[in-house]
């Protein structure tokens, strides 16, 4: 299986957990980094007026992209991983679904939480990669074990 494991990542969380995965199942990095960096203020989310509180309030939000270059085509199956945010993925990972063709591709999804699962994440974002098998995966919090990660990727039948 050639893999593409593309993921954002707000504060480093999610990359370390990208990069454990990609190791385990011998898949390629890309990292979805949004045009204008998210700061500490940004991704309060207790402050109502905080960019991360906005977004995420308006389901068509479509944060910017810094990039439009990942290499998506090559890929049959791309774990797309992202941090948790108000029980859904954050929008800017719509944003990169909606800047691909994604016809024919198994999108596997997992996340980083500090306290919740994968909530509605899938439903979330169907409608952004229409022609795309798009599959909860699994939460990848703390410390990640290699086996374990090939175990779950074997038990997924992609």
């Amino acid at each position: 299986m050639k893999a593409l494991v593309a993921y954002f990542s707000a504060t480093g969380v999610t990359a370390k957990a990208a990069k454990a995965l990609a190791g385990a199942v011998g898949g390629d990095l890309y990292e979805i980094k949004p045009a204008v960096p998210y700061s500490a203020a940004d991704l309060n989310w207790m402050d109502k007026g905080s960019r991360s509180s906005v977004e995420m309030r308006d389901a068509r939000s479509r944060p910017a992209l810094a990039a439009a270059d990942a290499p998506v085509a090559g890929y049959d199956v791309i774990f797309l991983g992202f941090p948790v945010w108000w029980y859904v993925a954050p929008t800017i990972v719509n944003t990169f679904l909606e800047a691909y063709d994604f016809t024919g591709k198994t999108i596997v999804l997992f996340a980083t939480s500090g306290g919740s699962g994968l909530g509605k994440s899938a439903a979330g974002l169907r409608a952004s990669a229409p022609g795309a098998k798009i599959m909860d995966g699994r939460l990848l919090n703390g410390r990640l074990n290699e086996a374990e990660l090939k175990a779950w990727v074997q038990g997924l039948k992609l």
